[in-house]
């Protein structure tokens, strides 16, 4: 169940909306485009084949609305115009603006969208204002990345994650080098069996060298840490490689490199579909 929700600005300014208390004069009285967005399916047809045969899908993006009473203290200064200015300078439309939500079994994610409608019933004995907000991303993301640390293996045990969200994401994987490391490969297995396969072969890797390689959406890519100064290596990930991103459920991940065991992290962040 959502507690409360909080929006903030590009400058830093914070609205708080508590569900259940309607003291500051503004009351939610509905919002809408909390759960999974709509997916847009992709197929084609052949001949003398009955139906269509799956291609892709990609899910559209969110469209958060809400419905806020405007109900001022007659013992305040504030009335009904000045909280319709209050609510203009988060939600005037075409800003940005981050809504942060709380639930009841203590999650709290964010999504970042752009105001698209922001439009007042004025002439009214009971005036509220709907307001429609564009999230393109559509993901919710908890604010706190989980990190998980492991080293490198010549065998076949595996590092274990247990992904609570409900969307894919990608990975942040650390190595901490403090040994001649020459090429490893990255294997993972999510809840479907299916193992996907990254493998990194460049200059061989030196002792004190940290090497960072993202497989997040948007933000791929490979980074060489050596003595302080940073250079992009993803030419040596192999052309052949999947991007490895993990599944809702259990996951295991195994960095297999000959020779002594290397300390490493792997970071991510929960994401959610719908809430």
């Amino acid at each position: 169940m959502l507690q409360l929700v909080e929006v903030r600005t590009r400058q830093g300014d914070l609205l708080s909306l508590p569900l259940e208390d309607d003291s500051s004069g503004l009351r939610v009285a509905k919002i809408e485009g909390l759960g999974p967005v709509k997916a847009t399916l992709v197929s084609s047809s052949f001949a003398n084949m009955d139906g269509e045969e799956y291609q892709s899908s990609r899910r559209e993006p969110r469209n958060i609305k809400l419905e806020i009473e405007l109900d001022p203290d007659p013992e305040s200064e504030d009335t009904v115009y000045g909280l319709r200015k209050q609510l203009y300078k988060f939600f005037m439309p075409k800003s940005e603006v981050t809504f942060r939500l709380y639930m009841a079994d203590g999650l709290e994610v964010d999504i970042v969208g752009r105001v698209e409608t922001c439009e007042p019933e004025m002439f009214t004995q009971e005036p509220t204002i709907g307001i429609s907000v564009m999230c393109f991303k559509p993901d919710f993301y908890e604010l706190t990345p989980e990190l998980v640390p492991g080293t490198t293996t010549s065998g076949d045990v595996p590092i274990t994650i247990e992904y609570a969200g409900s969307i894919e994401t990608g990975i942040q994987l650390t190595l901490n080098v403090d040994r001649t490391l020459p090429e490893f490969s990255v294997f993972h297995v999510p809840p479907n069996d299916e193992t996907v396969q990254l493998d990194f072969n460049s200059d061989p890797l030196e002792a004190g060298d940290v090497l960072t390689i993202s497989t997040v959406r948007g933000s791929k890519g490979a980074i060489l840490t050596r003595a302080g100064v940073d250079s992009s290596v993803l030419y040596g990930i192999s052309p052949q490689s999947k991007w490895i991103e993990l599944q809702p459920g259990t996951n295991t991940i195994r960095v297999y490199a000959e020779g002594a065991d290397i300390p490493l992290s792997i970071q991510y962040i929960n994401k959610y579909g719908g809430l």
